[in-house]
């Protein structure tokens, strides 16, 4: 149950995270004396990772979970360079940074332009392990993901993403199972 919880915790850290960054780049350079924001990225995917690898043991898990750890994978890579970001002085170093880096497609490609978006699909197929138990929160995984990946013209999509995903989970994990069956005497 530990690893459940940690599991909501690291998804609702996802969301401060997402609340800090929609605040404007300058506003997270100017956070002392560190950058919360991507530091509530680091551990929120570090507390995901016990329960990640620990879905039952079924396909959607066996697909899943490789998907899951690569995503977060991605993530930490990507808290390290906006560490670095963060670090430096100027706004003219960190652009140089920038540019440096994405002349780099073994750098900038899995950290910064599509592998942290990993981790959502990963989590999207995880779910699917509940099928049997509450449609209703996949299917609010299900948006929160289709969000994540096609609603780029939705101001703040990762906010509503990531709090859409714990909230799918929450359901899937602490909602007693539904049972539609009446007893006939």
């Amino acid at each position: 149950m530990i690893y459940k919880t940690l599991f909501i915790i690291g998804l609702i850290l996802q969301v401060a995270a997402q609340i800090l960054l929609a605040q404007g780049n300058e506003f997270v350079y100017s956070l002392k004396p560190i950058d919360f924001t991507h530091w509530f990225i680091l551990i929120g995917v570090v507390f995901m990772i016990p329960q990640v690898i620990n879905f039952p043991n079924k396909i959607f898990s066996y697909v899943g979970t490789p998907i899951a750890l690569i995503g977060i994978v991605c993530l930490i890579g990507m808290c390290v360079l906006d560490f670095i970001w963060w670090s430096q002085p100027t706004q003219e170093i960190r652009q140089e940074f920038a540019n440096q880096i994405a002349k780099v497609p073994s750098i900038w490609k899995p950290f910064i332009s599509f592998g942290p978006s990993i981790l959502n699909f990963g989590l999207l197929i995880l779910s699917f392990n509940f099928l049997k138990i509450n449609k209703l929160g996949i299917l609010i995984i299900i948006l929160a993901t289709l969000i994540i990946y096609f609603g780029r013209f939705i101001p703040h999509r990762l906010i509503y993403g990531y709090a859409l995903t714990a909230i799918g989970f929450s359901m899937l994990f602490y909602q007693k199972k539904l049972n539609y069956e009446h007893k006939i005497k």
